[in-house]
């Protein structure tokens, strides 16, 4: 078996900011012809996006897809809700961390892995203020540590 390229389509750098990320997850999509074609142009935005799980199913709501300039009656709504597709005793795994520990579903990439879609789901907890404070800090600090040290 060969490997699979992967190539990165989009990337949710406002989920790293708002929350900490525990585990990763990988999830197929179910996208329509016309989607998979403007995702392939880079016309994806996963900023406000999140996951639910409802009656053992789990979707992405708020990841907006631009209709596919030539798609004219094949288009679909920007913003559907779509269904992401992993397996039954996973979701049940996630839907029952979501439930007590206060965990939501982000996601956080969406990559090509080979001819198929996939999104790189993160198990996250919400930042407070002060945590996003300090994040800040941290990163002023180290990018100052490197500029000292590429100066000598």
């Amino acid at each position: 078996m060969g490997k699979e390229s992967i190539k990165s389509i989009a990337k949710n750098k406002k989920a790293f900011h708002d929350y900490f990320v525990e585990e990763r997850y990988e999830a197929g999509i179910e996208l329509a012809g016309t989607e998979v074609k403007s995702i392939r142009m880079g016309n994806v935005n996963l900023k406000d996006a999140f996951c639910t799980i409802k009656d053992g199913q789990m979707s992405v709501n708020g990841m907006h897809v631009s209709p596919y300039e030539k798609g004219n009656i094949f288009n679909r709504e920007p913003r559907r809700p779509r269904r992401l597709l992993m397996h039954r005793r996973e979701i049940a795994k996630l839907f029952a961390k979501i439930k007590q520990d206060g965990y939501t579903l982000i996601p956080l990439s969406l990559y090509f892995k080979g001819p198929r879609v996939k999104v790189e789901i993160g198990l996250c907890k919400g930042k407070k203020l002060y945590d996003k404070r300090e994040a800040a800090a941290q990163r002023d600090a180290k990018r100052e540590m490197d500029r000292a040290l590429k100066q000598r």
